[in-house]
């Protein structure tokens, strides 16, 4: 073998790399299409979910919490907050953020401030189907711990 590549041989190797780079990235495709079925969420997103999905836009929750790891780092992860909180029980959790909502903001020394948002009892039911149905989405055990 001679030990200068020819243009003939750079040619085949790049039109190689190429096409073996297109057929890797369309398994790849392919593989991710017929495992979208399998990650799916089960349950359809019902119009209180859309409500409290609304909700948190309006009022930026996004700007302190994440949600399934996107969003800010200065509020804990809500992605999990129903497993977390409401320990898998809809009735409780919904107590529970209504409750935590009502006291904001807590005044506990060097201890970050949520504000009062004043949603009415029907914004917070909402807002808790959208958080309960966000922890029931396949997220492949993101994030890693359940702190967040």
């Amino acid at each position: 073998m001679s030990e200068r590549i020819t243009k003939n041989m750079a040619r085949n190797i790049y039109f190689g790399g190429g096409l073996f780079a297109i057929l890797v990235f369309t398994g790849l495709t392919f593989d991710t299409v017929n495992q979208i079925p399998k990650l799916s969420h089960e349950n359809t997103m019902t119009k209180s979910v859309a409500l409290g999905k609304k909700v948190w836009e309006d009022n930026d929750c996004i700007g302190c919490h994440t949600l399934m790891g996107e969003g800010a780092y200065y509020a804990p992860e809500l992605g999990n907050a129903y497993k977390r909180l409401g320990a898998g029980d809809e009735k409780t959790f919904k107590e529970y953020l209504s409750g935590w909502m009502a006291a904001q903001p807590l005044d506990v020394p060097d201890r970050r401030k949520m504000p009062q948002f004043h949603l009415t009892p029907e914004q917070i039911d909402n807002l808790a189907d959208f958080l309960i149905w966000t922890s029931k989405v396949n997220n492949q055990e993101w994030p890693p711990n359940i702190q967040g």
